[in-house]
C-alpha cells in the first residue's frame, strides 16, 4: 500500500462521525502511540461507532463485548473445555484475542470482571491455567463508559484507569452536524460501505516514525514541570506517576506524527495532556469541569523558552 498521511484516516472517518474531528485526531493519536482509549459519555453520542470506524479503516480484526453485571472473566479471556473425542481439555479463546476490542459500557461489569483486562492491556498477553498466550498485534482496547451517576455502574478502579493511555468524551454534536445526522443515512449502513484506507503495515510504520521523533531537552523539562505540579499543587490527591509521564510523551510524539511534524512541539503536549492526565488525577474535591482543570494545569506551568 502506498504511503499515505494520517489526515486521510481522519478525513474518511469524518464522513461518518460528524463534527468530531478533534476526537478522531485524539483516537488516532492513541492508536499510533500504542495505548488504549476510554470514551466516556452518555449513550447515543457515537462512542461505539468510533470504535467500529477505527478498526475498519485499518482493516483490523474487531470484536465487541457488551459488559454487564453478570459478565465473567472467562467470557472475555476464554475457557478450557473437555473434549470427549480427544480426552483432553481444549482452550477456546475469548473475544480478547483480537486486534481491536470494544469493551462496551465497561463500567457496568463488576470490578472482578473489569480486572480481567489488566494483564491483556498492559502485557498484550493472557495467562490462564499455567500457560501464557500472546495477543495479536496490534492490540487496541477501546472501552466506552457511561457516566458514574447512571444506575447500574461500577467505578473503574485507579489501576484500571491507568491502563488507558487516553480518555476522551464525545459530547453532543453542533447544530449543523446534528442536522446532517437527522437528514442523512443511518450511520450503521454507512459503516457497511466503509473500505479500509490503511493497513497494519501502515500503522506499524507510523508507530516507528512517531517513536523516532526528536524531543528537545527543553520540552522534556516542560513535561517534568507539568508532572511535578500535579504532585505539589495540592489540587489532586495523587500526582501523575512516571508511567503517566511516559504516556504523555508517547502521546505527544504520536500527535506530532498525526500532524506530520518532524519534531514534537509544546502544542503537541498541550493537545494531549487533558486526555492523558485528567483520568489519572483524583481531585481533592470536585470543583469545576475537566476542561477547567486542564486549563489551570497548563496555565500554572510556563512554556519552555
Amino acid at each position: 500500500m502506498p504511503a499515505l498521511a494520517p489526515r486521510t484516516v481522519i478525513e474518511t472517518a469524518s464522513t461518518l462521525i460528524l463534527g468530531k474531528r478533534s476526537r478522531l485526531e485524539l483516537a488516532l493519536t492513541c492508536l499510533i502511540a500504542g495505548g488504549h482509549l476510554l470514551i466516556e459519555d452518555v449513550p447515543g453520542t457515537g462512542k461505539t461507532t468510533l470504535a467500529h470506524v477505527m478498526a475498519q479503516l485499518f482493516g483490523l480484526d474487531f470484536r465487541r463485548v457488551q459488559f454487564t453485571s453478570d459478565l465473567l472473566p472467562a467470557d472475555i479471556l476464554g475457557v478450557s473445555v473437555f473434549e470427549r473425542e480427544s480426552g483432553a481439555f481444549r482452550f477456546h479463546p475469548g473475544p480478547v484475542f483480537t486486534q481491536v476490542l470494544l469493551a462496551d459500557e465497561v463500567n457496568r461489569a463488576t470490578p472482578r470482571t473489569q480486572s480481567a483486562l489488566l494483564e491483556a492491556m498492559e502485557e498484550h498477553q493472557v495467562s490462564m491455567e499455567g500457560e501464557t498466550r500472546r495477543l495479536p498485534e496490534p492490540f487496541f482496547v477501546i472501552a466506552t463508559q457511561n457516566p458514574a451517576s447512571q444506575i447500574g455502574t461500577y467505578p473503574l478502579p485507579e489501576s484500571q484507569l491507568d491502563r488507558f493511555m487516553m480518555r476522551i468524551t464525545m459530547g453532543y454534536p453542533d447544530p449543523a452536524a446534528e442536522r446532517a445526522l437527522l437528514t442523512g443515512r443511518d450511520r450503521r449502513s454507512l459503516l457497511a460501505d466503509l473500505a479500509p484506507v490503511a493497513d497494519t503495515a501502515t500503522l506499524a510504520c507510523w508507530r516507528s516514525e512517531a517513536e523516532a521523533l526528536h524531543v528537545a531537552d527543553a520540552l522534556i523539562d516542560y513535561v517534568q514541570a507539568l508532572i511535578a505540579h500535579t504532585r505539589s499543587s495540592g489540587r489532586w490527591r495523587l500526582g501523575l506517576s512516571p508511567r503517566a509521564g511516559l504516556a504523555l510523551l508517547a502521546a505527544a510524539r504520536a500527535h506530532a506524527r498525526v500532524f506530520e511534524r518532524g519534531h514534537v512541539l509544546p502544542e503537541d503536549v498541550q493537545a494531549v495532556l487533558p486526555a492523558v492526565a485528567l483520568h489519572r488525577l483524583p481531585a481533592v474535591e470536585q470543583a469545576g469541569s475537566a476542561d477547567e482543570a486542564a486549563r489551570a494545569l497548563l496555565q500554572a506551568v510556563a512554556l519552555p523558552a
